[in-house]
């Protein structure tokens, strides 16, 4: 039988403390992350996240200790991938996922890295005095050329299609044209609470947006309750106003006088009296109303 160390053992045993003891906990990808990088991001984080990385065999034999205390945790290993560290934290999963991307920062391409999106390189002015960079420029596909004694980009260009991998070449000019295509920080991969699994793709939201869409449906939802006469403690105060309202209109069509209503009765009267008036020849009015009609 093969020996264990014994460090391997504690390891483990820390790695399940960590994951038992937080409500929140996420899988995340933190390769590529230079060390001072990745040292500041702790540091920036340590107020609200715990980050502690190791051996993914390791994170996933501590999943499935943890698994006995909080049942689903374990499924968390099917988003493991790559270098990866495990978050721990009492922030809420979309809040953990918004404050880790802020985190994230652009680095100048090397060469073979995946481009996480389109490279585009847009027409004007670059940095660059008139001489061999122009041929250097158009030998890695930039429509270079000099105009008015600079060296000036012609037209826009899609220099690399996301998922495409970035050329050596193309990635040291894109330095020089201070373009820097690759993304480093910690990637969450997937978060843990209350039995449910929440990957990028569900956490990655516009909050305000989100919230913009929250006002609009309870504005909705209130319209459509005082159209139905939906009785709750929000709409009763304005269901018996515009009861008040809509009883009193009647009574003023219907002529009912009340206290309420007799003013606006006698007012009404009043104006339908001066119409009829505005309409009858003057033979047919006392002196009253032929002064007011005129």
């Amino acid at each position: 039988m093969a020996h264990v160390a014994e460090w391997k053992y504690k390891e483990v045993e820390e790695l399940t403390k960590l994951i038992t003891s937080h409500p929140v906990i996420g899988v995340a990808e933190i390769g590529g992350i230079p060390a001072p990088q990745m040292q500041q991001m702790r540091e920036n984080l340590r107020k609200d996240v715990l980050i502690r990385s190791s051996k993914n065999s390791l994170i996933l034999l501590a999943l499935k200790e943890a698994e006995k205390q909080v049942k689903g945790i374990s499924n968390l290993s099917e988003v493991i991938n790559g270098q990866t560290a495990i978050i721990a934290t009492n922030l809420n999963p979309f809040k953990l996922y918004k404050t880790l991307k802020s985190t994230r920062t652009k680095a100048p391409a090397k060469g073979g890295e995946i481009a996480p999106e389109d490279i585009e390189i847009k027409a004007g002015d670059t940095p660059f005095k008139p001489g061999p960079i122009v041929g250097e420029l158009q030998k890695v596909g930039i429509p270079a050329a000099i105009q008015g004694g600079k060296v000036v980009i012609k037209s826009d260009k899609l220099l690399v299609k996301a998922g495409e991998k970035i050329p050596r070449d193309m990635a040291q000019m894109l330095t020089r044209l201070e373009i820097y295509p690759i993304e480093i920080g910690i990637s969450l991969n997937g978060v843990f609470e209350d039995g449910y699994i929440f990957k990028p793709d569900v956490l990655d939201i516009d909050i305000e947006e989100y919230l913009a869409h929250i006002r609009e449906a309870a504005s909705a939802a209130f319209s459509l309750a005082i159209e139905t006469a939906w009785i709750t403690k929000e709409t009763i105060r304005p269901l018996l106003i515009k009861a008040y309202q809509q009883s009193t209109a009647l009574s003023i069509e219907a002529a009912i006088p009340t206290k309420e209503t007799i003013s606006r009765l006698i007012a009404k009267a009043y104006r339908e009296m001066l119409s009829i008036a505005s309409h009858i020849n003057e033979e047919g009015l006392d002196e009253e109303l032929k002064n007011i009609a005129k």
